[in-house]
């Protein structure tokens, strides 16, 4: 695997930007907790500046019940418990099965000198390849670890020593795309960059760089004639994939007239960081969603948004469509998970993710699918504050699997045989997750 000499410059920035990315997601993360103590829920808008519960009134010091109580959402006036024995919280009910762990492997950044253990890395995004194969993973010092997907074993390191922020966003490039050049990997990256890779040489094919813009979120149309990126600017791009030139750019909402759609007015496009991105079975059609609260579906030949959902709160690649089915997945304490019909807009079902273990914490989503394998029978989701991951039947609304990681989950990918699951986790590793048989 090749090795990269960062100078103390670049480590700079690359700290500074990953800091950003954590400083986010720790704004967001206080703010579900304060709800949980019985406050008002809301997620700090850009550049909000958030006090460590200024609001709060002053109190005795905290006992073991007060800590128990103080987990779930309690009512100003609700006595405080006596001192003594009390009957523990209800607990959530028990899921079917369990997935296991096939393997776990650290991401570091090579250590200088060379036997320096080195740093970890954060993990942000991961991608099985197309055959099952191996797993990408997209990591906050810049590099894309790509990992033998049996055994967890270090294949190729995709290093590029101009890139020193973190990598956001993964696609392989479908196997039946024109091309003749295989094992094409896209990537995004938070410094407004977008790579193509060819994996089994390492070697960086292309670089497009979309100046003032930090890129999250990226999906190939199903014959990998086209791809789209999204991000902090609210735009959405959607390039040639063999000229890597853009061929529409389907604006944010500022500056749009409302269109009319089944006999109502929706405003086209995003007022805010765009997280999630998929292209559904049909070309022209383009899901997108992030922290503005909606999900758009674009037809890419008109530019505008054929149905446009308000309610979830998109915070990653928590997005997809399967037949008349629209999946979203939610950065919140309740509703995380949702069924949309494509063709009206209107809520199908929520899945039931009712908070598990001692704590009661609710697993607020970051990442979410369907299964290929099954033809969108299974959905797997992921996120933190519970730090789970759960497999759930689409049929039953109900969960069928599940396992807590020790940190959150901040990205997820379902195998094409429906047997595996690749995690991104918050304690720097890449896992690969067995589905109960």
């Amino acid at each position: 695997p090749a090795r990269r000499r960062l100078s103390e410059r670049h480590r700079g920035a690359m700290g500074g930007h990953v800091d950003e990315i954590r400083k986010i997601r720790e704004a967001r993360e206080l703010a579900a907790r304060r709800a949980l103590r019985g406050l008002a829920y809301e997620v700090p808008s850009e550049g909000e500046e958030t006090d460590d519960d200024d609001d709060l009134p002053d109190a005795e010091e905290i006992t073991a019940a007060d800590e128990l109580l103080a987990s779930v959402a309690v009512p100003q006036d609700t006595p405080k418990p006596h001192a003594g024995p009390r009957s523990p919280a209800k607990a959530a009910p028990l899921v079917a099965a369990s997935l296991t762990t096939a393997w776990s492997s650290e991401a570091a950044t090579p250590g200088h000198p060379a036997d320096h253990p080195g740093e970890p890395a954060d993990v942000f995004c991961v991608r099985f390849a197309p055959d099952d194969e191996l797993v990408a993973a997209g990591c906050g010092d810049g590099v894309v670890r790509v990992y033998h997907a049996d055994t967890g074993r270090l294949a190729y390191s995709l290093v590029d020593d101009s890139l020193n922020l973190p990598t956001t966003c993964l696609r392989f490039r479908p196997s039946g795309a024109a091309s003749k050049t295989k094992n094409v990997l896209l990537a995004a990256n938070s410094d407004g960059t977008v790579k193509h890779w060819h994996i089994t040489s390492a070697r960086c094919l292309h670089t497009i760089t979309e100046d003032n813009n930090q890129v999250y979120a990226l999906d190939y149309d199903v014959d990998g004639t086209h791809f789209a990126t999204a991000g902090r600017d609210c735009h959405i791009r959607v390039y040639d994939e063999a000229t890597k030139t853009v061929v529409t750019t389907l604006q944010s909402s500022l500056d749009r007239a409302t269109t009319g759609y089944q006999g109502e007015t929706v405003r086209s496009g995003h007022s805010n960081r765009i997280f999630g991105l998929r292209f559904g079975a049909q070309p022209d059609a383009l899901l997108s969603g992030g922290w503005d609260n909606t999900v758009q579906l674009w037809d890419v030949r008109t530019g505008h948004t054929a149905v446009s959902i308000y309610g979830p709160h998109v915070c990653g690649d928590a997005l997809d469509l399967s037949g008349h089915y629209i999946l979203s997945g939610s950065w919140r304490p309740d509703d995380q998970l949702q069924l949309w019909d494509v063709r009206t807009g209107g809520l199908v079902t929520t899945f039931p993710w009712l908070p598990s273990g001692r704590d009661r914490e609710p697993c607020q989503v970051y990442a979410a699918q369907f299964s290929r394998h099954d033809g969108g029978r299974t959905v797997v989701a992921g996120g933190s504050g519970a730090n789970e991951v759960r497999a759930f039947s689409v049929e039953g609304r109900k969960a069928v699997a599940t396992l807590t990681l020790p940190k959150g989950v901040y990205g997820l990918d379902l195998s094409a045989d429906g047997k595996q699951v690749a995690a991104a986790a918050g304690d720097n590793a890449v896992r690969v997750l067995r589905m109960p048989a």
